[in-house]
């Protein structure tokens, strides 16, 4: 890929773009490193999955060169590492190299003193990534982390079988897409698989709908804290068009018994029971896992999500997570947090790193690899996911990752009470109003 010229500058969460894609699956090895982060010592946590053997390769490296300063690193399935990562941040005890989203949970990080402002120390890794993805670890213009995997972005899967089969084509606007959906109810098909017990996925609906109808500003106002920001009519309209959806039966009657954790909405989609699933990047590992036929057979089909009639937004804005980032612990002692910037300087997403990631189907936040995909076995899909990130003037980050975590936790519950058809859009942007001025 060619050095990409940064298009805008980041207010933290929603980034001007260049990015890619992210796989996963299970696997690798771990070093316990314990209870808890050692002021004195190298320490890192990280989460389980395809990734950790990349991130695991990358630290026996340091390991190897620096055998007086060893990293112990540890793995932690997604939910519990971030209950023992608030745990161990709250008390002193986080590991030298703090693995995060970005978003409000840094800036959180950031207002408590618990990580360190890594401006102009850490130039070396940041001249190998992405700018625009760099800049989503920049809190009030400072650099509190670097990327440190790949970015994922959120893809709307289809069925190509079931989509000829009913001949209905692949939607590009709302009009096509809610006329799929009548077709396949019709069918007796689920038109859209939705993980409704994990809640998240139905943030992806409210995020791209707000975009792709009033703007990617129409979020940054929120972010940005001015009052009764929620009540912007995007959002309204956004609401209203879920409602839509579930009444239109898009998303069948048992989805809020479906968890995405097990990959029980991919199921849906690659065992011909429903038709369509908007998920992240991610989703494609889990396609490749469990039904591989499906996918060399050319039966799963991408998407960016349709454009809205009379909307504001750009249609080709995406939404997901611009990447994971590492940030160093300010409880490190001060000669720790030299040895672990050392490191993000010469190892993080560093050659070796960069093609473990590749080998693995994920493409991670650095510069110049565009030329590399075509040749990987995922390549068409792969392409497919760079080239629609690379050419989005916005890439919005998560909205649960971009709020602090009170307010996420609002937005999940009410969006959820939403798609139950348990509140109204009125009471939602009510809510969520309120949880401005607290």
């Amino acid at each position: 890929m060619k050095p990409v010229t940064r298009r805008a500058t980041l207010a933290g969460l929603g980034i001007s773009i260049p990015a890619l894609v992210t796989l996963s699956a299970c696997g690798g090895g771990t070093q316990p490193a314990g209870g808890g982060g050692s002021p004195s010592s190298l320490s890192v946590w990280a989460l389980t999955g395809a990734k950790q053997d990349t991130y695991q390769l990358s630290f026996d490296s340091w390991n190897e060169a620096n055998p007086d300063n060893p990293f112990a690193s540890e793995y932690f399935a997604n939910d519990s590492y971030k209950e023992k990562i608030r745990t161990a941040i709250g008390s002193g005890n986080a590991p030298t190299l703090v693995f995060n989203w970005a978003g409000g949970t840094l800036a959180d990080y950031v207002a408590n003193e618990s990580v360190v402002d890594l401006t102009g120390k850490v130039d070396e890794v940041l001249s190998r990534t992405i700018d625009s993805i760099a800049g989503v670890a920049q809190v009030d213009g400072k650099q509190y982390g670097v990327p440190n995997n790949d970015t994922q972005p959120v893809i709307l899967y289809y069925n190509t079988e079931l989509f000829e089969s009913n001949g209905v084509t692949p939607p590009t606007t709302w009009a096509e897409l809610m006329s799929a959906v009548e077709t396949f109810k019709a069918a007796g098909i689920t038109p859209i698989s939705l993980a409704g017990q994990s809640v998240w996925p139905e943030l992806m609906y409210i995020q791209y709908l707000t975009d792709r109808i009033g703007g990617e500003g129409v979020f940054q106002n929120v972010l940005a804290g001015e009052a009764d920001a929620w009540s912007d009519p995007a959002i309204t309209a956004a609401l209203e068009r879920i409602v839509e959806l579930v009444d239109a039966g898009a998303f069948g009657s048992n989805f809020g018994s479906v968890a995405a954790d097990a990959g029980a909405d991919a199921a849906l989609v690659h065992t011909g029971k429903a038709a369509m699933l908007l998920q992240g990047s991610w989703v494609y590992g889990t396609f490749k896992q469990d039904a591989p036929d499906f996918v060399a057979d050319g039966k799963l089909g991408f998407l960016n999500f349709p454009s809205v009639e009379g909307g504001t937004g750009d249609p080709a804005n995406v939404v997901g997570n611009p990447a994971n980032y590492w940030s160093v612990s300010a409880d490190a002692e001060p000669e720790v947090q030299e040895l672990a910037i050392q490191y993000l300087n010469e190892f993080n997403l560093n050659e070796e790193m960069v093609d473990s990631f590749l080998s693995i189907g994920a493409i991670p936040a650095v510069q110049g690899i565009e030329d590399k995909l075509p040749e990987l076995d995922d390549g068409d899909f792969l392409s497919f996911a760079y080239d629609m990130v690379l050419s989005a003037p916005h890439f919005q980050l998560s909205w649960d990752q971009a709020l602090a975590p009170a307010p996420a936790q609002e937005l999940l519950t009410n969006l959820s009470q939403v798609f139950l058809g348990e509140k109204e859009p009125a009471d939602f942007v009510a809510a969520m109003n309120a949880t401005l001025a607290s």
